[in-house]
């Protein structure tokens, strides 16, 4: 049997420097994800007084927008294995005096999970990490009541999604070569394949299973707020870490002039590719 790839995304990855740079960065995060967000959360149809559980909750964005509307009558669960991203969005609900809201410091897929709690169980880009999906996604219905509600979002292939393409792309003439990549190793892209993510979800237990592909147009803002997100987020960092300081300063020159040639003055003009994932636990 081979080897497991070792997952790069792992909770190292998250309590490093990564984790920090999605704290510092979050206001930049949030505003470039709106759209996403938006989408998501409307497929979630939360209601007052359910219990739901945020699968990587990060720095909180949409734990908190569940918290504020379960109300009192209701509870919300953050899961995630950075340290700086879940001590921020404690903060976050802090300040909003959000007493409905907890946080466990896990990986879901050995949490253990209150039995039958969750009504819904969420995610924003939580779930492409896991080492074994079939394991963590049989864990999280674990604690989901008969009948609870799964909803989340993940990427579709980096060509169907040209704001992490179109960079991508500008920066590689500029970059060392790169190791060819296992399209089922942890990571952004694990679950483009809807057969697989299918077969994952069938497999840990979830009926009534809906993957429905979805464009969504990134608001970058302006290039500045791009370019921010972009050298700092998604696959882009990971290719200029190796590079040399004059291949990096070559490679985002070359990536911001991509983006100015790609998005108007506010921002828009890119898409990411994504499933929009529902099933019944």
């Amino acid at each position: 049997m081979p080897e497991p790839t070792p997952n790069p995304r792992g909770a190292e990855f998250w309590n490093n420097t990564m984790g920090h740079t999605w704290v510092s960065q979050q206001a930049v995060i949030s505003d470039v994800f709106t759209s996403v967000t938006r989408v998501s959360l409307d497929a979630a149809a939360v209601e007052p007084g359910e219990h739901v559980i945020d699968v990587g909750c990060g720095t909180g964005d949409t734990l908190l927008a569940f918290a504020k509307v379960v109300g009192p009558s209701g509870a919300v669960l953050g899961v995630d294995v950075s340290v700086p991203m879940l001590d921020f969005a404690k903060h976050r609900a802090a300040e909003a005096t959000l007493g409905n809201a907890a946080f466990a410091l896990a990986d879901a897929t050995s949490y253990a999970f209150e039995p039958r709690w969750a009504d819904l169980v969420y995610s924003r880009f939580g779930v492409m990490f896991f080492d074994d999906p079939v394991r963590a996604f049989t864990n999280i219905r674990s604690g989901m009541k008969a009948g609870g509600r799964l909803v989340f979002v993940c990427f579709r292939t980096m060509p169907e999604s040209p704001w992490f393409g179109v960079p991508i792309e500008a920066a590689r003439p500029h970059l060392p070569p790169q190791l060819p990549v296992d399209p089922l190793a942890p990571g952004m892209f694990s679950f483009a394949r809807e057969e697989r993510l299918r077969g994952i979800l069938a497999g840990a237990g979830f009926r009534e299973i809906e993957i429905k592909a979805t464009d969504v147009p990134i608001d970058g803002k302006d290039t500045a707020t791009s370019m921010a997100f972009i050298t700092q987020a998604g696959p882009l960092p990971a290719l200029l870490e190796n590079a040399s300081d004059e291949q990096r300063m070559r490679a985002t020159e070359a990536v911001r002039n991509a983006l100015a040639a790609n998005i108007g003055p506010d921002g828009r003009g890119l898409h990411v590719g994504l499933w929009l994932v529902s099933a019944l636990a």
